[in-house]
């Protein structure tokens, strides 16, 4: 009797997944390529890079937006967030190679209450930024392609949009991020689906931090950083605070990619661990609500399948062969093999045991540590 109702809740949930839920699994790289170039009326543009301890990766980062082939005007400003490696050297190198202001280095001032150390160096960069038209918020580890400014800019002015946020293709090379990376993509895009995201008659906000283009006025407008300074999921925060002054658009990108390396499983359970509990407002009632959906949509279906009987293991079935279905194409986005798709509830196992240890570190009060700094996020909202 309970085994037929888990497997019936399973395969109804992925009934709808599959047909409702914005069409989350299809994977699509929203880009222009080959984008023809601005005309000399193109919006003026800042960079503005935060950096805590990037020393590995904050010289390629420059490199590719120095190469941006943009011909708007364009700088960048680097917010060295007290870093304690060489980061701050490395990109004051790079800035006394080059003529003019096109790159500065600058210092974070000390943290202030109630700011998460990120958010606070992205307003301070914002301020050294100036009267430009738009911002480009990204992260020390992003890779930007030469045409990868052009192809956020465009879609900006023909659709007026507030946010154009590009979610990086990440490394996919050792063998925890092979393991984990396309289902945590797929994750993100069951919670958030883009079609819902870039839909503006949806209230579905979402945004990838490592490379987000915004409006510099429709920005202030609403309250600038500072209105939401102590959110540790700052990407998805600013997007429901400019989606509320306009259009928004979230896509997958080949031309933005993190070079940010996950060597071992611990280093990729760390990011994980640092916000999940935050996504879930630090309610244990929405944990309950998530460790049992977890259970009956991703684990049980697997499970009744190998060991259930007659409807039971019919329906199970059903949902392992919808949910496999649906992780493809993402394993094909990130050149994995569709072999791995029927291991999706192991995977999702494995997000559930750090979505747990994310509950326990918040009850120990070491609730979104990263980088040598506990954070208090705010609570999140609903999709």
């Amino acid at each position: 009797m309970i085994a037929g109702l888990v497997a019936a809740l399973g395969a109804a949930a992925w009934a709808y997944l599959l047909l409702a839920r914005g069409g989350f699994w299809r994977v699509q790289a929203r880009e222009l390529a080959g984008a023809a170039p601005c005309d000399s009326s193109a919006p003026s543009v800042c960079a503005i890079v935060p950096a805590r301890d990037e020393a590995a990766v904050i010289a390629g980062t420059l490199a590719s937006l120095l190469a941006q082939d943009y011909e708007g005007a364009f700088s960048i400003v680097v917010v060295d967030d007290h870093s304690a490696d060489a980061t701050p050297s490395i990109a004051r190198a790079i800035t006394d190679a080059l003529p003019g202001r096109r790159l500065r280095v600058v210092t974070a001032p000390a943290l202030a209450p109630g700011w998460t150390g990120k958010l606070a160096a992205v307003a301070h960069g914002i301020r050294e930024a100036g009267d430009v038209d738009l911002l480009l918020l990204t992260d020390a580890d992003i890779h930007h392609a030469p045409d990868s400014l052009h192809t956020l800019v465009a879609p900006m002015r023909e659709r007026r949009l507030v946010l154009a946020s590009r979610m990086a293709r990440l490394r996919c090379e050792s063998a925890a991020e092979r393991a984990l990376v396309p289902a945590f993509v797929f994750f993100f895009r069951m919670l958030y689906p883009f079609a819902w995201v870039n839909d503006a008659r949806r209230s579905t906000a979402a945004a990838a931090g490592g490379c987000m283009l915004v409006d510099r006025v429709a920005l202030a407008r609403a309250g600038g950083i500072a209105a939401i300074r102590d959110a540790l999921i700052d990407d998805c925060a600013l997007a429901r605070l400019m989606k509320a002054q306009g259009p928004i658009e979230l896509a997958l990108s080949e031309r933005v990619i993190s070079t940010r390396r996950y060597g071992a499983y611990r280093e990729f359970r760390r990011m994980v661990v640092r916000s999940a509990y935050t996504e879930l407002r630090h309610s244990p009632w929405r944990l309950a609500c998530v460790v049992a959906a977890m259970l009956i949509v991703f684990v049980a279906p697997p499970i009744l399948t190998l060991f259930g009987a007659g409807s039971a293991r019919a329906l199970a079935l059903f949902a392992w062969a919808a949910m496999a279905t649906a992780f493809v194409p993402m394993l094909l986005f990130y050149r994995r093999s569709p072999l791995w798709a029927p291991m999706l509830p192991a995977i999702a196992g494995a997000y559930l045991v750090m979505t747990l240890e994310s509950a326990l570190a918040h009850a120990r009060g070491r609730g979104g540590e990263w980088k040598g700094r506990l954070q208090a996020p705010r609570s999140l909202g609903t999709p």
